[in-house]
Formats: structure tokens, C-alpha cells, sequence
């Protein structure tokens, strides 16, 4: 009797478990990546470039890669993630082109491919207070040269603009050969991302007022910006960014991971 309800007992057992696995439905995991970023942006700076993008709409999304390559169809190289965003590539080199993409990947490693927006951006040097004076009163410190970051007399060779309090009114004046264009007030001098191909003074010069930002095209090819932040009767105070690569008219940066990280993508045309 004893063997008969071991017997039993373990039969009802065995059951029990049958029963259950049948019961127990198997886990899906998913295999669906995030939709493509888009809407990317760019905001250029000195050494350094900024990227944005539009969130994506599934819950599921646990972050952003961000890639760059050195044109629009080569071989994108990552350089880092975040949950946010925007990221700052703080590694970029002044004068370098840049092409960036994005891509969404979920809390199972789903990667999407890589976003379709064609933005790339050109580092260039920047400075900030900088200070000009009247070249009237003070000809060897009336000019500023954008390629040594320093006064220079209003008639010195390197020089790119020079100040002037003509009776009282104040001037912006740029050699015979080079142009200016005052693009109107502005909040910050990243807030004009490119300069102008029309427009140009045919004094040669422009009113000075505080708060506007001037595109400065050089004599040699080369494009700059100003952003007046100061004026006295003696001298000029200013922002200022310089792009160095000849005839680029960009003028325009929360972690970034490891640089050496080799990933590489592809990008490929989006289907129709």
C-alpha cells in the first residue's frame, strides 16, 4: 500500500508540472528597432559641434548612438551615446567637415538605421571681448586680424576691419578689397550660422551698434563674424568667429563616451 501512494504521488506530480509548462506562454522578445531619428541639427563652434534631433515616439527607447564620417555616404564612425536629445562632439577639429547621424536603439539592443538628414558642420575658431579702437586716435591697435586673434594697425596687411569715431558716429571699415554686411541685432553670434552672398556694403563699411553681429568677407576668401557687445567714444568690444577652411560660408557643442570606440555604419538611402 506504502508503494502505491509513492507511486501515485509522483504520478500527480509529473501531471501538475505537464500541465503547467503547457500552460506557461513563452516569452516574445522583441526584435522591432526604433524609427530613424530625425529633424538634425547642428550649431557650430570652435573645436566643438553641437547636434540635435527630434525625441522618438516609442516608449521603449533607451537612447541615441551618434555617428560622424567625412561625407555624406562614407563610412560613419561612433562616437558616443546619450539618452538625451543633443550631444556635444567635443573632439571635433577646427577646419575639418564633419557629417553626422544618429540612431535609436531599445532596451533589447534594437538599433535603427542611421538618420537621413544631410547636416554637416565646419569648426572654426571663435573669441569672445575683444577689443578694437579708434583707429583715428590709436592707429597701431586700430585694426583686429582674425587669422593672428590680435590688434594690428588699421593699415597693416593682416588686417581684416578697423574701428572708427568719425564726429561722433561709429564706424565698422574693411580694406578696399575685402566686404561687410551687417546682419542686424542679435542675441548671440552663433545666431548667424552663415554668411550672406548678397548684401554687401559698397562703402566698404557699417554703422556700429551694439548687439548686432557684421559678416566680414575677406579680401583672401575667407569669412568671419563680429557681434558688437560695447562701444566708447576710444574704442569697440566684441565677439567674434573666423572660418578657417577658404570659401566655407558656415560660420556657426552631455558626455561624450570614448573616442576610440571603432563601431561603423553604413548609411544607406531610405526606402521610397
Amino acid at each position: 500500500m506504502k508503494k502505491t501512494i509513492i507511486f501515485l504521488s509522483a504520478f500527480l506530480i509529473a501531471t501538475v508540472l505537464t500541465s503547467c509548462q503547457r500552460n506557461i506562454n513563452p516569452v516574445m522578445v522583441n526584435t522591432t528597432p526604433p524609427s530613424v531619428p530625425t529633424g538634425l541639427q547642428i550649431i557650430n563652434g570652435n573645436n566643438s559641434v553641437e547636434i540635435m534631433w527630434n525625441q522618438n515616439p516609442e516608449s521603449d527607447v533607451a537612447g541615441y548612438n551618434v555617428y560622424y564620417a567625412y561625407s555624406y555616404y562614407g563610412k560613419y564612425t561612433l562616437i558616443g551615446s546619450t539618452q538625451n536629445t543633443y550631444f556635444f562632439d567635443n573632439g571635433a577639429v577646427n577646419g575639418t567637415t564633419y557629417y553626422y547621424a544618429v540612431t535609436a536603439y531599445d532596451y533589447n539592443g534594437n538599433e535603427s538605421a542611421l538618420s537621413h538628414d544631410n547636416v554637416s558642420a565646419t569648426p572654426r575658431p571663435d573669441g569672445f571681448n575683444a577689443t578694437v579702437f579708434d583707429y583715428r586716435s590709436f592707429p597701431s591697435t586700430g585694426g583686429f586680424s582674425f587669422t593672428t586673434s590680435s590688434d594690428v594697425a588699421y593699415n597693416d596687411p593682416s588686417c581684416d576691419f578697423y574701428f572708427e569715431n568719425y564726429n561722433g558716429t561709429f564706424y565698422i571699415d574693411v580694406p578696399t578689397k575685402s566686404d561687410i554686411e551687417d546682419m542686424g541685432p542679435t542675441n548671440d553670434i552663433t545666431d548667424v550660422p552663415y554668411a550672406p552672398t548678397t548684401g554687401w556694403s559698397p562703402t566698404k563699411d557699417a554703422v556700429a551698434i551694439i548687439g548686432h553681429t557684421y559678416v566680414i568677407w575677406t579680401y583672401d576668401n575667407y569669412y568671419a563674424k563680429i557681434r558688437v557687445t560695447n562701444i566708447t567714444s576710444s574704442r569697440m568690444v566684441f565677439d567674434w568667429a573666423f572660418q578657417t577652411v577658404q570659401g566655407n560660408l558656415q560660420l556657426k557643442r552631455t558626455n561624450n563616451s570614448s573616442s576610440g570606440n571603432s563601431k561603423t555604419m553604413i548609411r544607406l538611402e531610405p526606402s521610397k
